[in-house]
């Protein structure tokens, strides 16, 4: 049964992560009392092959209304939650979540597609995106992961061991792009990674080489895989400005 109210549920967590949860969401409704109306992970602690080590968890808290103060004293906790592999919260009111599904409908439609309420009201199952919205912000966003990869590459200053860092943070963003292409094809449920990359390699026609490499968290990333990533993202941009 989902939470209601300040009861806090943390069942549909993984294992190792619901005592963490659940001293983080009691330390909010302390903190926060009231105002705290909502709060949920998302991600992959949500869909699978979490692992604390290299992502913390990530999590949306939903306040009636913004207090600087109450976040002031929350964020000294912030070292205890990342000990316990817990991200410091995306923090949203009502208000702002209705307000924001044209300026950020792929990071609202991957926290509604993957996301457990430990406590309070669920702001994001009803949610409804117009797909004009989602395509613009894929392309938008295909055209910044090629801006980040350039000053990447310029800020390694030739020493191809640190492409590693730069091709894993595009690629964390890049699922959510692809996620936004998916939904926008029909696909309105979040699927395993690995299941959207094959669909969106159906629906454009090219096998994403760079972008599975990208992904994959056993291999060490290097001036090949970034190549490969550039020549993917490059012509899933091309393919979405043509759409």
């Amino acid at each position: 049964m989902p939470p209601t109210a300040n009861v806090i549920n943390v069942d549909a967590l993984p294992e190792r992560m619901r005592e963490p949860a659940r001293v983080y969401a009691g330390a909010i409704q302390e903190i926060a009392r009231d105002n705290a109306v909502a709060l949920a992970f998302y991600g992959l602690v949500v869909g699978g092959g979490f692992d604390p080590s290299a992502q913390p968890a990530r999590n949306v808290l939903v306040l009636e209304k913004i207090d600087l103060e109450m976040l002031r004293i929350l964020g000294q906790h912030g070292s205890r939650m990342a000990k316990s592999g817990i991200a410091a919260p995306v923090v949203m009111t009502p208000e702002y979540i209705a307000r924001s599904l044209d300026t950020f409908p792929l990071e609202l439609l991957e926290i509604q597609q993957q996301h457990v309420l430990v406590f309070g009201k669920d702001y994001f199952n009803d949610l409804t995106f117009d797909p004009a919205h989602v395509r613009t912000k894929c392309e938008r966003e295909l055209k910044t992961a090629l801006l980040a990869m350039h000053d990447g590459l310029l800020s390694t200053s030739g020493r191809d061991r640190l492409l590693h860092d730069v091709v894993a943070d595009v690629a964390e963003g890049l699922m959510r792009i692809l996620r936004g292409i998916a939904w926008l094809e029909g696909e309105r449920e979040a699927r395993p990674t690995a299941d959207t990359v094959a669909r969106i390699e159906t629906v454009t026609g090219r096998k994403l080489a760079g972008v599975r490499a990208a992904l994959d968290p056993t291999q060490r990333h290097d001036w090949g895989t970034f190549q490969l990533l550039y020549d993917d993202v490059t012509a899933l941009g091309n393919w979405i400005d043509a759409r």
